[in-house]
């Protein structure tokens, strides 16, 4: 297939479409395979006689591979062709879902989660190396609120249909047809993937080294930043259906609807902010007023709604829920957008993968941390309150550390995306 980069002020071609409805769909059966345990959390501790803590390392455990193995993901991104590198995560994850469904253990769910974790963590430094690749520059908003309600509309699916569906049968026949469903991805994944091999070939001769990258204030700041959106996110995506259903007295189809509309609120709020943030840039806005206003608010709102949905009656708490959803598809419709624009299509991998790893070491902190905190105290104030706070540490971060979203100028690099800041 012939290269897609594209100038900058073009139209996105049909390829291109192609390739990001199939990015969506991927990061779609990701997001779903990845929350469908917490789904599964409260019958799965019913069966196996698992106590919180243990529920909350089950949860934790996709992120020990995941984390720690987002730096070499990064760097084979950069040096392979991304195609295949995504193409292997992804037949590992979905297979990884399927075995799960067919495990009696703690130790065996244990390690599948884990291996769950290593195929996952080729994801987002693909996603990254494709969109800066391939998507022209003022299409990097829309491209990134694809990947990010695809984030959000996994988990939904999975609450609202997932639930309903382990209510009536069970946890593990979803989980087995899952797996084995998502490698149809495949198929068309191989064919309309765009290669741009001759690119690739560029980038590894002129990108950066990982040193350079993660000397750089505005990679500190990236990764932090990261930080504090996975917590809340991580935090939304293992612990909401139980909180729902212990501590607020939902049914399994109650907690299905209520969280399914929390994330697909939040969809919806990434595609909207997505667009816009295009247009005020293409209308003249600057990207560090644009996608670090839309992050500074986002967290800032997420915290706010977050710390007032735990202590609010029921009713309300729904309503409330449902706002801090629109704040966190704020912040993820524009976070990955300000990295690719920093680093540029020869340093995204590495800088993305680099990034991702710690700002998912909040994926190891918060499933466990939480569970502990339920043991002890019997509720869920401190885990909204600590996480909430969380929400506001990444607002200070994208105001005080940020500095100019503009792209770097690497020092062994011939060639930087024109600055359209």
């Amino acid at each position: 297939m012939a290269d897609c980069v594209s100038d900058p002020s073009s139209d996105l071609s049909r390829t291109l479409i192609g390739v990001l409805v199939l990015l969506w769909l991927s990061v779609f059966l990701n997001y779903i395979d990845r929350s469908n345990l917490s789904i599964a959390a409260p019958q799965l501790k019913s069966e196996l006689g698992l106590s919180a803590t243990q529920l909350g390392v089950l949860l934790s455990a996709f992120f020990w591979t995941y984390a720690c193995l987002q730096i070499p993901a990064g760097w084979l991104v950069d040096h392979l062709e991304v195609k295949w590198v995504f193409a292997g995560g992804f037949f590992i994850w979905s297979a990884a879902t399927a075995i799960t469904g067919v495990l009696h253990s703690f130790a065996a769910l244990l390690t599948v989660r884990v291996i769950l974790g290593m195929g996952e963590s080729v994801a987002y430094p693909s996603y990254s190396k494709i969109i800066a690749n391939h998507i022209p520059f003022g299409h990097r908003g829309l491209a990134n609120a694809v990947v990010a309600s695809g984030l959000c509309l996994g988990p939904s699916f999975g609450m609202l249909f997932g639930g309903t569906l382990m209510g009536k049968f069970g946890w593990r026949p979803f989980f087995l047809i899952l797996g084995l469903t998502s490698l149809l991805w495949l198929g068309p994944w191989s064919i309309w993937m765009p290669r741009a091999k001759a690119r690739a070939d560029h980038d590894k001769k002129t990108s950066p080294g990982l040193a350079e990258i993660v000397a750089r204030r505005a990679w500190v700041a990236t990764a932090l930043g990261l930080v504090s959106g996975n917590y809340v996110n991580y935090f939304l995506l293992t612990w909401l259906p139980f909180y729902l259903m212990r501590e607020r007295g939902f049914s399994m189809n109650g907690m299905a609807k209520v969280g399914g509309a929390v994330l697909l609120t939040a969809a919806l709020s990434a595609v909207v902010t997505g667009k816009l943030s295009d247009r005020w840039i293409a209308a003249g806005a600057t990207n560090t007023r644009v996608r670090r206003g839309f992050l500074v608010i986002g967290q800032l709102w997420t915290g706010v709604f977050l710390m007032s949905a735990v202590v609010a009656p029921r009713e309300v708490s729904v309503g409330l829920l449902m706002l801090v959803g629109v704040g966190f598809g704020m912040t993820s419709a524009n976070i990955w957008a300000v990295t690719q624009i920093l680093a540029g299509p020869q340093a995204a991998g590495r800088w993305a993968g680099s990034q991702n790893f710690i700002g998912n070491l909040s994926g190891v902190v918060a499933p466990v941390l939480t569970g502990v905190l339920v043991d002890r105290t019997g509720h869920f104030l401190w885990p909204f309150l600590i996480t909430g706070a969380v929400a506001w540490c990444g607002a200070a971060v994208w105001i005080f550390l940020i500095g100019p979203i503009e792209p770097v100028a690497w020092k062994r690099s011939e060639v930087v995306e024109p600055d359209e800041s």
